[in-house]
């Protein structure tokens, strides 16, 4: 028997529990999924900050500016001034439900980081500003009592009836089986697909599940072969790929090769400071020249006083495995780390299949072009999330969940299906990281196709099918785009293109199609 709600909501990370509590706010009953524990999620791992315009030295038209930049030509305009214009509200309104950014003599601390033109970044507990937001967040949505929160349940598909999406088929936490929960509308917040790739900044359950379900009920995704990798993960033997937050480098940091020597300025007059893609690129052409694994990360001409406050948690973290970053050169490398593309939406997170909503990194809002601006994305998940909340509810105020009408799914449909298996998981991680990498060429995205296509013929269960097709999407819009622009670069197309300044759109069925960018500022209504 199908379970029912007014909204459903799946991801409990920034997007999806602003996105809950905007719809709480309104009466509305909210049942939110998460993969694993209410808490795990990428925003949780957000060390850097929340990008906002609240010094007094800053204003709106200098964030648009430095995000359009960032973006390489690919920025809808008008999402990026809807995320910087009312970024300032919804992260006001986060301290007004007891969000602790880190302050002096009572007044907030302002960071800079790469490609930002103005100290505009708030940090919590120096380095965990996103398990902040977490927890704030979680507290606040814990005081409404119309929001159900129900953890480790993991979504297969969309229900899809008449046109719409009305539900979301998911394995029940305690039962273990099949179940499908239906209401007016779904609101899709599950994050990225880091995991897609060998090397990841992000935690395991970043999957990409809500990209490639939306992609096979029928919604568009767009500019997906945009993957931001973080230049300096860190890189050592049996540890995981522990992100060094970019604020290291907006703090001084240096990056030298194995002979100690600063590289940076050789390949762009930004140095340190330059857009993430550049950085990671010019890492990985480094290690290629020396022969070597790794960069490093220098932190050594800074207080150790200072880096310890700082940067609390990437200390105590590296020390575990040996490294004192007041001391020691820290061993670098880039690793997958944000998703520009997704489920290609309006400003108010709407998709192109009625009834299905979306925020935050599974989106393709056009906030973020062809590559991220740091520290942006809380603050997209924080301002989308909560517009896709209103719009949903107002949206589907007439709907009448009694008039769905779809196939319930049998009970053994889900058995070993909620779970990629190993296999599949090793074979896909391998070929993105070596074929749809950081560096790309026609050679390399074809054989990857290949790859897939062959790992797609045998019998899959459901989560390993929804992998393999977002890693397919991902090389099929990379080999397409034959340019290099922002976190895309094809070593057979070294320059951008003005013909391909356009968004990719994909649509299941469909040969891949183009959508305009947006370059023009207007008010958007819901």
């Amino acid at each position: 028997m199908s379970l029912h709600t007014d909204f459903i909501v799946i991801g409990s990370g920034v997007a999806g529990l602003r996105a809950a509590i905007a719809l709480a706010e309104k009466g509305a009953r909210v049942t939110v999924l998460t993969k694993d524990k209410t808490s795990e999620s990428n925003t949780e791992y957000a060390q850097g900050g929340v990008a906002v315009v609240l010094a007094e030295d800053d204003n709106a038209e200098l964030h648009e500016g430095d995000t359009l930049v960032a973006g390489a030509g690919l920025c809808d305009v008008s999402a990026v001034e809807t995320l910087v214009t009312e970024g300032t509200r919804y992260v006001k309104e986060l301290i007004d439900w007891g969000t602790e950014f880190d302050r002096e003599g009572g007044k907030l601390i302002f960071t800079q980081e790469a490609a930002h033109s103005r100290r505009r970044i708030l940090h919590a507990h120096g380095d965990s500003t996103g398990a902040e937001f977490v927890r704030s967040l979680i507290a606040r949505a814990g005081a409404e009592p119309l929001i159900n929160l129900t953890p480790f349940a993991t979504t297969e598909s969309f229900i899809v009836s008449q046109g719409r999406c009305v539900g979301v088929r998911f394995l029940d936490p305690i039962l273990r089986a099949p179940r499908e929960i239906v209401g007016r509308a779904v609101i899709a917040c599950t994050g990225g697909a880091g995991q897609l790739y060998l090397h990841t900044t992000n935690p395991p359950v970043a999957t990409g599940d809500g990209m490639s379900m939306a992609y096979l009920a029928g919604a568009k995704i767009a500019d997906i072969e945009f993957v931001q990798f973080h230049p300096t993960a860190l890189s050592l033997e049996n540890a995981p790929r522990f992100l060094l937050s970019e604020a290291m480098r907006g703090e001084g940091g240096i990056l030298r090769n194995k002979y100690g020597e600063r590289f940076m300025p050789r390949y762009d007059e930004r140095a340190e400071m330059a857009p993430r893609d550049i950085v990671a690129r010019s890492i990985i052409l480094e290690m290629r020249k020396t022969g070597t694994r790794t960069a490093f990360l220098d932190m050594t001409a800074l207080d150790a006083a200072f880096l310890k406050h700082r940067f609390p948690k990437i200390y105590e973290t590296c020390l575990a495995y040996g490294l004192d970053i007041t001391k020691d050169l820290l061993p670098v490398s880039p690793a997958s780390h944000y998703f520009m593309g997704g489920i290609r939406t309006d400003l108010w997170g709407r998709s192109s299949l009625p009834g299905l909503y979306a925020a935050g990194e599974v989106t393709c809002t056009g906030v973020h072009g062809a590559n991220r601006l740091a520290s942006n994305s809380l603050l997209e998940g924080l301002v989308f999330g909560a517009r896709a909340g209103e719009a949903a509810f107002q949206d589907s105020k007439d709907i009448e969940i009694s008039s769905f009408k779809y196939e319930p799914a049998s009970a053994d449909a889900s058995n070993g299906a909620g779970i990629v298996s190993t296999a599949v998981r090793k074979r896909v991680k391998r070929t993105m990281w070596e074929r749809v990498g950081i560096l790309r060429d026609r050679d390399s995205l074809e054989r990857g196709l290949a790859e897939f296509d062959q790992i797609l013929a045998s019998s899959l269960g459901s989560a390993s099918r929804n992998f393999v097709t977002l890693a397919k999407l991902v090389a099929t819009a990379a080999l397409w785009r034959e340019e290099s622009r922002g976190g895309h670069f094809r070593t057979d197309f070294p320059k951008a293109e003005d013909d391909f300044r356009v968004h990719s759109i994909q649509q299941l069925g469909e040969p891949i199609t183009t959508e305009a960018v947006d370059t023009s500022e207007k008010a958007n209504s819901v």
